[in-house]
Formats: C-alpha cells, structure tokens, sequence
C-alpha cells in the first residue's frame, strides 16, 4: 500500500518544494524500507506532513489535532492524505487504538510529539504517547528534524514566504526491551529529543 494523493503529486510537490523552500532532504538511507515504525518530527507548519513525507515509500498515516478536521477543504483534504484526528488537550484512547491497530497491521504511523506546532520555532517538551506506543509494541521510532519551516511559515501566517527548509531523517531509535515500560519510553524519548535538537544546533 502506498499512500494516495501524496504518490499522485510526490514529484510535483518534490520539485515545488526544492524551488520555493530550497528544500534538501538529508540522511534518507536512515528510512526503514516496511514498516511498522513511527514517524517523529518536530513541528514547525501546516506542510510538515507532506515535506517529511516525500521520500518515505511506506504508506504513512498522520495522527493530526482533532480541530484541523472542522476546518472546510482542509479537512476533507488530510483525510484523503490518511490523517486521523486526536484530541490533543487530554488522552484520546480512539486515537491510540487507531494508531496501535495501523502498526500492528505493519503500517506507518506519522506522530508529532510536541503536540502542536511550535510557537516559537523551538522544540518544545515532548508528550509521551508516540514513545509509550512504541515500546509497547516494540516499535522503532524514526526521530526527523525539520529546519527552517518556522521561519517560512510561522503560527499566525495565512501563507509561506521562500525560505530554506531542511528535513534531516535520523537512524531509527528502538526501545530498551531490559527496562520497564514507563522508563523504557522516557528513555526512548530523550534519545529523539536530543537527535532532533542536534540537527537544528549543528544547521
């Protein structure tokens, strides 16, 4: 299975991207071939999905704000990208059996662990579901490090102006099987944390 829409346009949006954002995909080879695993990039704009998306050959599907699905044409438009909605203010178990039933069926799952995008273009604290999810299902983590979207496209921009943006794919990160579940997925996410952050100081 691939995914649909994006596989329709990835060339078009490959080439748009690298003309109006400079966009320069580093450390590809780092991408697992199958899946399961789950995706973790830092979030900086709305386009973050699709640009993290372009060279990842699995099909993805997107845990995204519950709120994003109200909104006319956008909704109906992330869908289509197989986005499925999660309540970011409190636990939301019909996401995470979503998610858990996508990657036991050995797809890819797409999880932004600050939540929301960054105000600031800072990485904020992660949320811990994404790691929880992947040690309990042994699940390798794929930490990306998205440089310069905030710049480009910032909270409160109606439109992105050019700018550069760098998506940086780390080596995938599995979780400590010799520890138990809820040291095991703080550890996990401090290991993505500092791959994330190291990319963006090094940029």
């Amino acid at each position: 299975m691939r995914t649909p829409v994006l596989d329709m346009f990835r060339p078009v949006l490959r080439a748009v991207s690298r003309a109006y954002f400079g966009l320069e995909l580093v450390g590809v080879e780092h991408i697992p071939a199958s899946g399961p695993f789950i995706i973790t990039p830092n979030h900086q704009t709305f386009a973050d999905p699709p640009l993290v998306t372009i060279p990842v050959r699995p099909a993805v599907y997107y845990m995204a704000w519950s709120r994003l699905f109200k909104v006319p044409v956008f909704g109906r438009m992330i869908r289509l990208l197989r986005a499925f909605p999660v309540q970011i203010e409190s636990s939301d178990p019909r996401a995470t059996r979503e998610a858990v039933r996508l990657l036991q069926a050995g797809h890819v799952v797409m999880i932004f662990p600050e939540g929301e995008r960054s105000p600031d273009g800072q990485v904020q604290r992660f949320k811990p579901g994404a790691f929880r999810l992947a040690v309990s299902l042994a699940t390798p983590v794929l930490p990306v490090t998205i440089a310069g979207g905030h710049h480009s496209w910032p909270p409160g921009r109606a439109l992105p102006r050019p700018g550069k943006i760098t998506v940086t794919y780390h080596p995938p990160l599995h979780p400590d099987p010799s520890l138990e579940p809820r040291q095991a997925a703080r550890q996990l996410s401090e290991r993505a944390y500092a791959a994330i952050t190291s990319a963006l100081r090094h940029g």
